[in-house]
C-alpha cells in the first residue's frame, strides 16, 4: 500500500504543482479572464487520464490468460521506462519548471483561448496519463485481492491535491529539487519491482523462457499471505520464489539506475548544462522551494 500511496504522491504532486503554477500566474498578472480555459483543458486531462485507466483495466478483462499476462507484463515495462525518464527529467528540470510553464503560458495568451485550453491539456495531461499507466501496471503487481493498492493510491493523490494547494496559499514551503530527489529514488526502487512482476507476467505468457528456473523459494520463511509478506509486496512488489531472469533483471535496473539518479546532481542530471538559468533563477525567488 505504500509503495502505491508513494507513486500517487509523487506522480499527483507534479500535476499539482503544475496546475497552481499556471493558475497563479494567471492571477497575479490579472489574466482572470483566461482561468476557464485553463480549467477546461486541466479537466480534459484528468478525464482523458481516466478514460485511459479504464480502457486498461476493463479492456484487459476480456482476454485470455496469456493474452492478459503478455499485456500486463509489457506495460508493465512500458511504464517503468517512462517513470525513469520522468524522475531523472524532473530532478534536472525542478528548479526551472515556473520559468518555463510562464513562457509557455505567455505564448498561449498571445494565440488565443485555444492556445491556452491546449496548454494545460498537454502540461496536465502528460503527467496523468504516466500515473494511469504506472499506478495500472503497480496495482496489477501489487495486487493481493483486495481494494489496499488502489487505496493507496486514492490517498497520495488526495495528499497531493492538499499540497499543491498549500503551496498555492502559500502555506507550505520546502525544497522542491530535494523532495523529488528522494521520492524519486524511492520510486526507483518500486518500478524495479514492476518490471521484475512484468517479465513475470511475460514468463507465465510465454513470451520468455525459465518460468520453473527459480532463483530460491523462500515461501516457507516469508508466506505470501503473511502480515509482513503483504507488506513486503505492497512496498515492494517482493516476490518469495523470484525466477533467475526476474532477480537478473531487477539487479540490471535498479543498481545502475540508482546509483546514476543519486549522483552528484552535474553528473546524473547534467545541471552543468543548465549552469546559466540556474544563475539568472538565483537573482530572482528562489524558485526551487516556491514553485
Amino acid at each position: 500500500m505504500f509503495g502505491n500511496y508513494l507513486i500517487g504522491l509523487r506522480e499527483g504532486l507534479e500535476a499539482s504543482l503544475v496546475v497552481c503554477i499556471l493558475i497563479a500566474y494567471l492571477v497575479k498578472t490579472d489574466r482572470r479572464d483566461a482561468l476557464r480555459p485553463i480549467w477546461t483543458g486541466i479537466a480534459v486531462a484528468i478525464l482523458l487520464a481516466l478514460g485511459f485507466g479504464c480502457a486498461l483495466e476493463f479492456g484487459s478483462q476480456e482476454m485470455t490468460f496469456e493474452a492478459q499476462e503478455a499485456l500486463g507484463g509489457s506495460l508493465s515495462i512500458v511504464a517503468v521506462g517512462l517513470v525513469t525518464w520522468m524522475v531523472f527529467w524532473m530532478r534536472r528540470t525542478a528548479r526551472h519548471l515556473k520559468s518555463e510553464l510562464h513562457g509557455k503560458l505567455d505564448a498561449a495568451l498571445a494565440m488565443g483561448t485555444g492556445a491556452l485550453v491546449a496548454t494545460a491539456f498537454l502540461a496536465v495531461g502528460r503527467e496523468g496519463l504516466e500515473t494511469a499507466l504506472f499506478v495500472w501496471a503497480s496495482v496489477h503487481a501489487a495486487s493481493d485481492g483486495t481494494p489496499r493498492p488502489l487505496i493507496g493510491v486514492a490517498l497520495g493523490l488526495l495528499t497531493a491535491v492538499l499540497l499543491g494547494w498549500l503551496f498555492y496559499r502559500g502555506a507550505l514551503r520546502i525544497n522542491l529539487a530535494k523532495f523529488f530527489t528522494w521520492t524519486g529514488g524511492m520510486l526507483v526502487v518500486v518500478a524495479a519491482g514492476v518490471i521484475a512482476y512484468g517479465v513475470h507476467d511475460l514468463q507465465e505468457a510465454d513470451w520468455i523462457p525459465g518460468l520453473r528456473n527459480l532463483a530460491f523459494d523462500i515461501s516457507g520463511t516469508i508466506p505470501p499471505d503473511s502480515w509482513y509478506g503483504t507488506l513486503l509486496k505492497g512496498v515492494f512488489n517482493f516476490q518469495p520464489d523470484p525466477t533467475v531472469v526476474q532477480i537478473t533483471v531487477w539487479a540490471l535496473y535498479l543498481v545502475p539506475t540508482l546509483a546514476i539518479f543519486l549522483a552528484p546532481v552535474g553528473f546524473a542530471s547534467g545541471k552543468g548544462k543548465v549552469k546559466v538559468p540556474d544563475e539568472q533563477g538565483s537573482r530572482g525567488s528562489q524558485p526551487s522551494k516556491t514553485s
